[in-house]
């Protein structure tokens, strides 16, 4: 088959289409890949800084969209269902195995673009604003990043679950995309935003920040928090892993939480099934509806990931595969 391949880890240069041996499902899923999500930990381990190492060469690609090939018993999944699924790995091919509990039925409205990179980033944000953020409906979030693949997906989850969204964002562009997500407000980071913040919210400050940036603007992120508020540490986009004087959580009674979606779930299929639902049911709603920026061909994966390098990213990056 054929797929994408790190053949040295030089960064997206390092990304050349060829042959592959055919994936090994076990008792899980088979998947034609159609679609394939290109997201930051694929960019990192093009460069070898990823938690995992692979030796090249190998394929990349942690979320995939398509048709099941082949399905394990007790799975639920049959041969032809149209399925979206996490990978971890080898997704930026023809065929890719997944796991059964991280392995989805596409919704109807959904398109197939859409669907390849939905599920890293949406079960995400769900999973930081509600398991780890405790998110209660009316509340106020406050989102860093906001025209990128998580930013997108979590405003449009936090107004699926009844909150009100704060979007910073650095260009009008994003901007757009920001309100395109369905952001309730939206404000420049280069600008006083802490002060616009804090006039939005009549000086109360928000009551979670969702940040998948880090960098200089966690510091300001931390002092826009309402009492009792709580920072949501998704990942270091801009490079820089911040540092905190623990002081500052003290004085209005703050959380500073840590979400790693990826590692939590993979035992725990429940969950899984749980968030799974109750995205599906806003997209249902409408509120739920990804936004595709870029899609590349299959044999372009190496300048879609130089994108998500680049920083150029609005909403979602996918690759469209030739499946099966």
């Amino acid at each position: 088959m054929r797929a994408l391949r790190v053949t040295e880890l030089s960064g997206p240069d390092g990304l050349e289409l060829g042959d592959a041996p055919e994936p090994d499902a076990g008792e899980g899923i088979l998947i034609d890949v159609e679609a394939a999500g290109v997201a930051f930990p694929d960019l990192l381990l093009t460069r070898g800084q990823y938690q995992l190492k692979p030796d090249p060469p190998f394929v990349p690609g942690a979320e995939v969209a398509g048709t099941v090939a082949s399905a394990g018993e007790g799975t639920g999944f049959s041969e032809g269902d149209r399925v979206m699924a996490v990978t971890l790995l080898s997704g930026f091919a023809e065929r890719a195995a997944s796991p059964a509990h991280l392995t989805f039925r596409v919704p109807k409205s959904f398109s197939i673009e859409q669907a390849g990179g939905f599920v890293l980033n949406y079960h995400t944000a769900h999973f930081a604003l509600h398991h780890r953020g405790r998110l209660r409906e009316g509340e106020t979030v406050l989102v860093q990043g906001a025209a990128g693949g998580v930013g997108t997906a979590t405003i449009q989850v936090a107004k699926g679950s009844g909150a009100r969204v704060i979007a910073v964002v650095s260009s009008d562009a994003k901007e757009d995309v920001a309100r395109r997500a369905g952001a309730d407000d939206v404000v420049r980071s280069d600008s006083d935003w802490r002060g616009e913040v804090k006039t939005l919210t009549n000086g109360r400050g928000v009551d979670l920040v969702m940040d998948p940036v880090g960098g200089e603007r966690f510091a300001d992120s931390l002092r826009s928090l309402a009492p009792e508020g709580r920072l949501l540490v998704v990942g270091f986009a801009e490079g820089e892993i911040p540092t905190v004087s623990v002081n500052r959580l003290l004085l209005r009674n703050v959380d500073l939480v840590g979400v790693a979606w990826g590692a939590f779930v993979m035992d725990k299929p429940d969950l899984c099934r749980e968030i799974a639902e109750d995205l599906e049911r806003m997209a249902d709603a409408g509120a739920v509806d990804p936004i595709v920026d870029d899609v590349y061909p299959h044999e372009d994966g190496a300048r879609a990931v130089r994108q998500l390098d680049e920083r150029g990213a609005l909403g979602k990056i996918v690759l469209r595969v030739t499946g099966g």
